[in-house]
């Protein structure tokens, strides 16, 4: 890593919206550390370099403690200017027919992995009086997730930690800053098992590419959070705010129980729920 340049952190940036904040943070000059599980990272890594810029790739897990500190030793020694804990994953069903066991990888991961490197990585920023953190967030973070819901409590919990430190910093020159996606054209539901068989999986999506600029934009300028994607999406957030839990809780029913799925009637569906995808 060069010292000229400022280094950015992008966890779970083989793909998805993670992939295009790389490439955000190439194009703006920064050196970055990437990191995510699969093999499809070494051909990010390798894209990025032709930006001009220093590239490191730390392939781990992060939702087990072995994947962390590899992640953690391959920071050792460098000052990371920017970071953002964007990996992520999630399921769709219902909680009495969702394996236990990729329950708590949803945990495991957006969680326990989030809450483990923003700790360390926020403490060194404080210390040296500057620095700006980010989190993954959904729009999902702000309703009852029927039919998903781990995944949305797991995003609640985010979002609540990403605001708690926000106010935490204040004055400290550090930022940190909460992304709000809604559902994102990634491969996210089909891993999550939704692609198919539910509205939310058919559904019109956001472009990641403009998920990223609009979430880079307010990385840098220090927003504490940032609805971003489409003028649909943006318009739910506000309208999120206002409708009360159990509406909100339906209304997710209707886009996420399995045996929904079809093509939207309406490309912009004013139904669809909002869910973030990393």
């Amino acid at each position: 890593m060069t010292e000229t340049r400022p280094l950015a952190l992008i966890t779970g940036a083989s793909s998805g919206i993670g992939r295009e904040l790389a490439r955000q943070f190439a194009r703006h000059g920064h050196d970055l550390v990437v990191s995510a599980e699969d093999e499809s990272l070494e051909s990010a890594a390798r894209e990025l370099v032709e930006a001009g810029v220093e590239v490191r790739a730390v392939r781990a897990d992060l939702r087990i403690g072995e994947g962390r500190f590899r992640l953690l030793d391959a920071l050792a020694g460098l000052t990371v200017d920017v970071a953002v804990l964007n990996a992520g994953v999630g399921r769709g069903g219902a909680f009495v027919d969702t394996d236990l066991a990729e329950d708590q990888e949803i945990v495991d991961l957006d969680v326990t992995a989030t809450m483990r490197l923003a700790k360390p990585l926020l403490r060194a920023m404080v210390m040296r009086g500057e620095g700006r953190l980010a989190f993954t967030s959904s729009l999902a973070s702000t309703m009852p997730g029927s039919f998903q819901p781990v995944y949305n409590a797991s995003k609640s919990f985010v979002q609540s930690l990403a605001q708690a430190l926000a106010e935490e910093v204040e004055d400290t020159g550090v930022t940190v800053t909460s992304i709000m996606p809604g559902p994102t054209d990634t491969e996210f539901f089909d891993r999550a098992g939704m692609a198919e068989d539910t509205r939310m999986g058919t559904s019109k999506k956001d472009d990641p590419a403009q998920v990223a600029e609009q979430a880079f934009r307010a990385i840098m300028e220090g927003e504490r959070k940032a609805v971003t994607g489409s003028l649909m999406t943006r318009a739910q957030g506000l309208v999120g705010k206002v409708l009360p839990d159990g509406v909100k809780a339906a209304a997710h029913r209707r886009m996420a129980e399995p045996g929904t799925g079809r093509p939207s009637e309406n490309p912009e569906d004013p139904e669809k729920s909002g869910h973030g995808q990393e």
